[in-house]
């Protein structure tokens, strides 16, 4: 029996140290080094050093329970099968970046807009019907390499205090025709800094 646990405290430990594939986990794109670019929005962006990819099962896990929640919330099917897992790295479970494409095909002017507000308000009536204490802010403009970014912030607290939890900050913007989104969670100023700017530094083709 001791021989077993310290063969299975073996594969664990192995298992635990090998690299991901950073090219298996995500839809689209491509990484080379340190270094993640996209065809489809034209954009491309350094992953920090030291930081971890974020693996596509992880992503998977993420998506199914903000789908479930969704949908409990609206009491309707949510049909996810055009959302793309472009790159994602982290920290920990609370401090990571996420990037997703999905393709919008516009029907009329200012769609897109009456969208994305639709779903920054459903992520915080989800999050109130779960009883998270919860504030967001005003939605505001912001630019990436020139280009203009809707950007939300969403604070999560402690159930019995004001102790903040989490910081969300999800930055939208339709561009080649997706609806492409970018979101950093994290609890630590230091760590949002590095993802931030990683975030500023990206660059877009013209």
């Amino acid at each position: 029996m001791k021989k077993i646990n310290t063969l299975l405290f073996l594969l664990i430990l192995i298992s635990s140290c090998q690299q991901l594939d950073p090219n298996k986990q995500i839809d689209e794109g491509k990484v080379e080094k340190n270094s993640y670019s996209s065809k489809e929005i034209g954009w491309t962006i350094n992953i920090p050093k030291g930081w971890k990819v974020t693996s596509k099962e992880q992503h998977e896990r993420h998506q199914e329970r903000g789908k479930v929640a969704i949908e409990e919330m609206t009491d309707t099917e949510y049909d996810d099968s055009g959302l793309k897992n472009l790159i994602g790295f982290q920290k920990n479970q609370y401090t990571m970046f996420n990037s997703t494409s999905e393709s919008f095909k516009l029907e009329y002017e200012g769609e897109w807009e009456e969208s994305n507000a639709a779903i920054k308000e459903l992520i915080y009536n989800t999050y109130i019907s779960k009883g998270i204490k919860a504030d967001s802010t005003a939605t505001k403009i912001v630019k990436i390499d020139g280009l203009d970014f809707h950007s939300s912030k969403f604070v999560l607290y402690h159930p019995k205090s004001d102790e903040v939890l989490l910081n969300q900050i999800i930055f939208s913007r339709y561009i080649n025709g997706f609806d492409f989104n970018v979101n950093i969670n994290y609890n630590n100023e230091a760590d949002f800094k590095v993802m931030l700017d990683a975030w500023k530094n990206s660059k877009f083709k013209k």
